[in-house]
């Protein structure tokens, strides 16, 4: 959720009242195998090659979900950092958490149509657990994710609407992050829904998450266009305008 809405979100936290504590899924937190297994399992059985995810089918049989979000409420970089030995290792951690968190918001929300109408309530006022502390999907990306330097996590982090890049149907790994991050971008700005071309106005019309994020890119390259080409095979011409496609808050489910 971009930064830039810090005010907004003040506004209407302080006219909506205090935060609300997503509940914790009961039961005894498991390992971290366990635990990454059931992640695991979850993306493999219920996200389809599209990214599309059958928040139904996670609904009925929650046990896997409920048994990786119970993890994480217990364990965090923060709280066991002897487990988390690099940089990758946390920041993967970060990245599955978010997915994980933000799937299981929407499972906790009712599986509403879209978010839009309460992006506000699930990205910010909304508090799920990790590592025993309380923490909003907002602070999680933006205080945690964004301040480690890598923008490729924009086309990892999945709020489950249309809008985002791609859910991948397994978790990501310290071991192979970056791998992982590279292969997200590439197949990000290969997608036509992502980015637009238009040859004959020399228009590039690139997904909303890089109007959103546009200094992380530009930290990175010196114009979105360079940042674009580092992962494209047919590049981008320099002089081109850019134009971004509004972003997309229905629910991406099956």
């Amino acid at each position: 959720m971009p930064l830039r809405w810090t005010a907004s979100l003040a506004l209407v936290t302080l006219a909506a009242g205090c935060a609300s504590n997503v509940p914790v899924p009961r039961g005894a937190a498991q390992g971290p195998q366990a635990a990454e297994s059931a992640w695991a399992r979850v993306l493999s059985r219920h996200v389809d090659e599209l990214g599309r995810i059958d928040f139904a089918g996670v609904a009925k049989d929650p046990a896997d979900l409920e048994t990786y979000v119970a993890y994480l409420g217990a364990v965090s970089p923060a709280s066991a950092p002897a487990s988390f030995p690099n940089p990758a290792a946390v920041l993967a951690y970060d990245i599955n958490a978010y997915n994980g968190l933000a799937m299981y918001n929407v499972i906790q929300s009712g599986i509403p149509p879209e978010l839009n109408s309460i992006k506000f309530k699930f990205f910010y006022k909304s508090k799920l657990l990790m590592g025993g502390k309380r923490i909003s999907l907002y602070d999680l990306e933006n205080k945690r994710v964004r301040p480690m330097g890598d923008p490729r996590v924009h086309f990892a982090l999945n709020c489950m609407v249309r809008g985002c890049p791609r859910l991948p149907r397994e978790p990501f790994e310290a071991r192979r992050l970056d791998a992982q991050l590279d292969a997200a971008a590439k197949l990000f700005f290969s997608e036509a829904r992502n980015v637009e071309l238009q040859p004959e106005k020399k228009v590039v019309r690139f997904s909303e998450i890089l109007s959103f994020y546009t200094k992380d890119f530009l930290a990175k390259a010196p114009t979105l266009i360079d940042y674009a080409n580092k992962y494209r095979a047919e590049k981008i011409p320099a002089d081109w305008k850019v134009e971004f496609i509004p972003y997309d808050w229905k629910l991406n489910k099956q």
